[in-house]
């Protein structure tokens, strides 16, 4: 079995974001990036595969700044092999755009499984798994918490609403949208780190077929209409000033 894992890079929601000239974007000049954390969880669950059942394992990231360090910090991790996909897009801002890149890449790679995080901070309605899977032909299983290996099927969890969840056995290549890991993602030595940065990094040069998707038509920073009361002094005085705040909003007698 091979299975592909997708990487990507998104702004640190730490930092203080600002919107751009255009008014469609932050402002990306100044600000960090990071790996996705649901992208996290997806790779440690195709290790965790690749432990259990012998899987070979491909990490897989569009190129952008600092996508050559988490591609080899996947090798540290116990990713096979990292391939960057090469490309002439100025920014990738959609999954239908995204999906086109990627697709290509995982056809010549000859990928049986694809594990990708559920979303990210920018594709918050979880597109990428779903608009993947549907330019591959592929079946996709999204919100997904565990996957195993049973009769040489692909068994998952998918979580739903309420504390439910249904096992779902998937014949075939597929794509899949990984909420949780089976375990938390594993912590990485500086030793492994170094020694994975010798590991070259594989290339592929895709181009996103021409699609219409839709657009971000303008960004706007939220307006505060109201703000948090901080209560200060003794124990005392702010116990008598919640009283009071219960009693005004009628939530307390007198």
């Amino acid at each position: 079995m091979h299975l592909a894992v997708i990487l990507r890079l998104i702004p640190d929601l730490s930092e203080e974001l600002e919107i751009d000239d255009s008014g469609t974007d932050i402002d990306r000049e100044w600000i960090g990036f990071k790996l996705n954390e649901f992208d996290d969880q997806a790779l440690e669950e195709a290790v965790l595969l690749k432990e259990r059942f012998g899987a070979r394992v491909t990490a897989m990231a569009l190129t952008a700044e600092g996508s050559d360090r988490i591609l080899q910090t996947a090798v540290a991790r116990g990713a096979d092999e990292a391939l960057r996909i090469d490309h002439d897009e100025e920014r990738v801002d959609s999954a239908t755009k995204a999906a086109s890149l990627l697709a290509g890449a995982l056809a010549e790679i000859g990928a049986t499984l694809v594990l990708t995080g559920v979303q990210t901070p920018e594709d918050v309605f979880g597109q990428l798994a779903p608009t993947l899977a549907g330019r591959l032909g592929w079946p996709t299983v999204n919100a997904v918490s565990s996957v195993s290996m049973q009769d040489g099927k692909v068994v998952v969890r998918q979580e739903y609403s309420g504390g439910l969840s249904a096992l779902l056995q998937v014949s075939g290549p597929a794509v899949l949208g990984i909420q949780a890991a089976s375990q938390p993602p594993r912590y990485v030595s500086g030793t492994k780190l170094r020694q994975a940065q010798s590991t070259p990094i594989r290339s592929i040069r895709a181009s996103a077929a021409a699609a219409s998707a839709a657009k971000i038509a303008s960004l706007d920073v939220p307006e505060r209409s109201s703000h948090a009361e901080m209560l200060s002094g003794d124990a005392n005085s702010v116990a008598a000033r919640v009283l009071n705040i219960l009693r005004e909003r009628g939530l307390a007698g007198a």
